[in-house]
């Protein structure tokens, strides 16, 4: 928490000790995580959520498989940076209302490959006043010239029974 704190200026950091949201991910190919600015408050502690720390851990990615994260501008204009996945890369970033981020892109990994890393969240009571905003869940946006693809499948799905959209995946096996 010190590194943390030195690291970044914020005092008063406190883990997370239900891992709300956070721990090991596992994503496999064709997996993606659209750009979005994280949930604000924890439900349970109702603290503010201020810093990510996303450690990786895939040994030979390779760069064409895809799966960087990028980091967005506020308004989700321009893409500001990218970091491969690569093994023992640290990412820590402020988790503000405008920290856009994600990996967007299905990954092009081989089989039984996946995008390994460790999320960890960190927490103040209390924030700055220019970063304060009601609580609210995580906000994703697009990219320019992207289009949400599945917008029908994604209006009717809610009339539909669960067990109809699970059909194609048991005739796969």
């Amino acid at each position: 928490l010190g590194f943390l704190e030195r690291l970044t200026g914020i005092e008063g950091l406190i883990p997370d000790p239900y891992l709300l949201g956070g721990g090991l991910h596992m994503i496999p190919r064709g997996g993606r995580l659209a750009i979005h600015a994280d949930f604000n408050i924890h439900k349970k502690l109702r603290l503010d959520r201020r810093l990510n720390l996303l450690l990786y851990l895939n040994y030979d990615w390779k760069e064409e498989w895809g799966g960087a994260l990028e980091l967005w501008d506020k308004d989700v204009k321009t893409k500001e940076r990218a970091y491969l996945p690569i093994a023992n890369r640290m990412v820590v970033f402020s988790t503000t209302d405008t920290a856009y981020h994600g990996h967007p892109d299905p990954l092009r990994s081989p089989k039984g490959k996946y995008r390994r890393s460790i999320a960890l969240y960190y927490y103040t009571n209390g924030r700055p006043e220019d970063e304060r905003s009601a609580d609210h869940s995580t906000i994703f946006r697009m990219r320019p010239n992207e289009v949400r693809k599945r917008m029908a499948l994604d209006m009717v799905k809610p009339f539909v029974p669960p067990i109809v959209w699970q059909l194609p995946r048991l005739f796969r096996k």
